[in-house]
């Protein structure tokens, strides 16, 4: 269980809803998770997203200092959008706690801060307790954009954007996008320079954790710490359409690393360079390629757990 150690007052929250996430779950619980911080005394600021980069908008306009808590209704992507639009904005300094109230199809980086339903969210920001938590950056070109649970490219992303196309079946479409993204694997040629160490060769896949989940319960990086000052690198070399097979089902339970293709490593800088260019898949958005820069920004901001 995290570490909430750092005791936080407040009075008013900015709650940021998307009412498509979760497969338009989100629409549905607007009215009974702002009666539910009305029961527990939070007065909030309501702001309903409307088109797909909306959050990221609202809260790069938004007036930090106004807050005692900025909240997300969603899922990964929106939590992402929210980080983005306050993090390229305002100083650090300037953002209050924030909060994740989940309604996603995986709601991955919520496991990390024992947050497992919309009651645990609301419970969470009731409870007045926030833990500093580190953020990673990824270069596109000159410019910097955050991610907080994890980031992949290869497998993974080909994977996360068939998904997208069966958000339908909620935290099953990850499943269907890797048995169908299996049958057309393919591989490309990585360069992956850790700390100043060079990994190179064929590569089915990357991920780079910041927290254990990804795709709801599957257990891609086992061993990292939301708050340890470290990126958990997962490196997938070349295997077999049926040795990935058969090693998917193990990534519910942690067990994955015993393919010997599996590669784990922890760092604080990587650069990657790939042949030919890869999508990238930060907190589950498509957005950017290959080459990028990894970094780690050790308990950037503060989440109510």
């Amino acid at each position: 269980m995290p570490d909430c150690s750092q005791s936080v007052r407040f009075m008013k929250i900015a709650l940021i809803a998307n009412p498509h996430a979760g497969g338009n779950k989100g629409r549905k619980l607007i009215d009974p998770v702002t009666r539910l911080l009305a029961a527990r005394d939070i007065s909030c600021d309501l702001m309903v997203t409307t088109y797909h980069q909306h959050a990221w908008h609202i809260a790069e306009n938004l007036a930090p200092e106004n807050y005692d808590g900025i909240v997300c209704l969603g899922g990964d992507g929106t939590n992402y959008q929210i980080l983005n639009g306050l993090l390229k904005s305002h100083s650090k300094e300037a953002i209050p706690p924030l909060g994740i109230i989940p309604v996603g199809r995986g709601n991955s980086f919520a496991r990390d801060l024992n947050i497992h339903s919309t009651t645990d969210g609301v419970a969470a920001v009731a409870g007045q307790r926030a833990k500093p938590v580190d953020v990673c950056s990824f270069t596109q070109r000159n410019e910097l954009f955050y991610f907080i649970n994890l980031a992949g490219f290869g497998f993974v992303t080909d994977a996360g954007i068939t998904a997208h196309r069966f958000n339908y079946l909620g935290i099953f479409s990850y499943v269907v996008g890797v048995l169908l993204r299996t049958m057309g694997l393919s591989l490309h040629h990585l360069e992956l320079e850790i700390d100043g160490k060079l990994i190179s060769g064929k590569n089915c896949f990357v991920e780079f954790c910041n927290s254990r989940f990804t795709g709801g319960a599957m257990l891609m990086a086992p061993e990292a710490k939301i708050d340890d000052g470290l990126l958990d690198v997962v490196v997938v070399g070349p295997l077999s359409r049926i040795s990935l097979m058969a090693t998917f089902p193990k990534i519910y339970t942690g067990k994955h690393g015993e393919n010997p293709a599996v590669s784990f490593y922890q760092a604080q800088n990587v650069k990657v360079r790939t042949t030919p260019a890869k999508m990238l898949l930060p907190d589950g958005e498509i957005f950017g390629t290959t080459p990028t820069e990894i970094n780690i920004h050790p308990k950037s901001v503060r989440y109510f757990c």
